[in-house]
């Protein structure tokens, strides 16, 4: 296996890893509105990802830090052409860190009242755009001959790709639900395990659908396993969940997202971005990647440098494992 292929795969497993973790995250900020009926319950719900979310977007600094390294035209063309998507992501987790920092700075109920509401937009938004944008790399976009892409925002606004944003927004919403269930106590536990299963099955129906269509236009047998994996998992997943197994739940709506992010990978290689316009203008691993001492040198830093990560990220996870609820918080904390 030659190195930009060692790559393509080191970085699948960075997206896979983010949309994991920060999935998870995503979903509980999408909860402050769903399933939170008083500022002591949205504060539970941010204080389950108060001690982990900054960590969880570590994920995408580094996938996009060796995307740029070891595929710098794909990095190139992926971020002229998907600039205003990706921007509006980028604003959305500056505003989000600030929201988190800020709600408890001052007491004032409209003061914290309105960057809760941030919390929610700011998690929804990306977790919808960030399935648009996947949704378009699988299904390719306008790249010329020079591999630039020459289409426009609207391009990206077709049917396949907004299925996808909806795909993500239900799937972390999902995974973020059952996360709540594992880590809170008391009513909201329980209110958490009945959305779960109303989200889950809306999620069920559009990821099929979703996959079904991926499979159909550029699968294979490596990405039709991906996809009997996904489906079985979020399946059950949801019986884990009304069973009480929050731990079961959760492991296997992680593994959907796993298994469904693989597939995207897998219907990809050996392109990184395909084009519509002429198949032999395609960004591949090839064609877009770095020079062989350059990925040489950077497989020998990841080999040393990710194995810390990990661990002091597990620490972290560790650490803050109890559950909480209302009776944690004190009434006059701000």
């Amino acid at each position: 296996m030659e190195l930009h292929d060692v790559w393509f795969v080191l970085i699948a497993v960075l997206w896979t890893g983010y949309f994991f973790l920060e999935g998870f995250d995503f979903g509980v900020g999408v909860l402050t509105k769903l399933l939170a009926r008083n500022r002591a319950e949205k504060r539970v719900l941010i204080n389950t990802i108060g001690p982990v979310w900054d960590g969880n977007e570590v994920w995408l600094l580094t996938a996009g830090g060796a995307t740029f390294a070891a595929f710098p035209e794909w990095y190139a063309t992926l971020f002229s052409g998907f600039y205003l998507p990706l921007l509006a992501i980028l604003v959305c987790l500056i505003v989000r860190g600030v929201a988190f920092e800020y709600r408890v700075k001052r007491p004032e109920e409209r003061w914290q009242r309105n960057w809760e509401t941030a919390v929610f937009w700011t998690s929804l938004i990306p977790a919808f755009l960030w399935g648009v944008a996947f949704g378009n790399i699988v299904r390719g976009v306008k790249i010329d001959r020079d591999l630039e892409y020459v289409g426009s925002v609207w391009d990206l606004l077709n049917p396949y790709a907004l299925l996808g944003g909806l795909v993500t927004l239900t799937l972390f919403t999902f995974h973020g639900t059952v996360f709540t269930a594992l880590k809170t106590v008391g009513e909201i536990r329980e209110r958490a395990r009945t959305l779960a299963l109303r989200v889950g099955l809306i999620a069920a129906v559009l990821a099929l659908a979703f996959l079904v269509w991926t499979q159909a236009a550029s699968g294979d047998g490596k990405s039709l396993v991906a996809l009997v994996v996904a489906v079985a998992a979020l399946v059950v997943a949801l019986t884990a969940n009304q069973a009480g197994r929050e731990g079961w739940s959760f492991a296997l709506s992680g593994v959907t997202i796993v298994a469904a992010v693989a597939m995207f990978f897998l219907t990809l290689f050996p392109n990184v971005m395909p084009s519509t316009l002429d198949a032999d203008w395609s960004l591949t691993v090839t064609n877009a990647s770095s020079s062989a001492y350059t990925l040489k040198i950077m497989t020998w830093l990841a080999a040393v440098a990710t194995p810390l990560v990990l661990l002091y990220q597990g620490w972290t996870y560790w650490v803050f494992r109890k559950r909480i609820g209302t009776q944690h918080i004190a009434e006059t904390a701000h």
